[in-house]
Parts: structure tokens; sequence; C-alpha cells
């Protein structure tokens, strides 16, 4: 089940950028904000500091790719934006994708294990 969109308008970010609250780790920074919908909208960012535009769209695919399968256990009605920092170039799949769930917990908006069970039973 799809339960969210892109972000993709300049404004839509700034607006996450200075309304948003902010948590980094190695690899990614990630900004969030309330968006009163029913899913979230994921906008990345990657700089041209990161690479050419060969290693800033497998970074925004890898990325993209982690928070699909994931995405049942973030929680809904947010704006995220995530930001792939230089360190983050040289890694792969894996540690991106654990680098995008532990921002999700520190910024706590990650489903519980007991949300999990209850949605699974729906299904």
């Amino acid at each position: 089940m799809k339960y969210s969109e892109s972000l993709k308008k300049n404004r839509d970010f700034q607006l996450v950028y200075k309304k948003g609250t902010s948590f980094a780790n190695r690899y990614l920074v990630m900004y969030i904000k309330e968006n009163q919908l029913q899913r979230n909208r994921l906008g990345i960012s990657v700089s041209k500091k990161v690479g050419n535009s060969i290693v800033r769209h497998h970074l925004t695919r890898l990325i993209r790719e982690s928070y699909r399968l994931n995405e049942e256990k973030f929680c809904c009605g947010y704006d995220i934006v995530v930001i792939v920092r230089v360190s983050g170039k040289e890694q792969g799949f894996h540690a991106l994708e654990s680098a995008l769930l532990h921002l999700g917990k520190l910024h706590k908006i990650m489903r519980s294990e007991e949300n999990e069970k209850n949605i699974n039973r729906l299904d």
C-alpha cells in the first residue's frame, strides 16, 4: 500500500527547512514537518559536492528504494526531506537504509511494533 508521494517544489523544500526539525547521522540529514495530509511526501536532495549527476541520481534511487521498502514503518502525515552527505557517496544500499531508519527513529516517526501488528491484522 502506498502512503507517500514525492516532494518536488522548491517552496515545499524551503518550508520544511525553515519550519521543520532536523537530525543527522554520518551519511544523511533528515528534516521533517507535519503536513496535515494522510500520507508522507518524500524529498531527496543530493548536492553537486557529492558527485556528478550519475552519482547523485544513483544515491537518490538508493534512498527512494530504501524508503519504499520500509514505507509501512513510517507514521503518516509528514513532509520528509533527506539530504545525502558527501560521506554517503561511497556507501551501499544497506548502509543508507540503516541510516534512514536510524533518523526515522530519532524523529520518532517510526510506527511501534504493536501498531504494526494491528495493521497486519487488518490486511
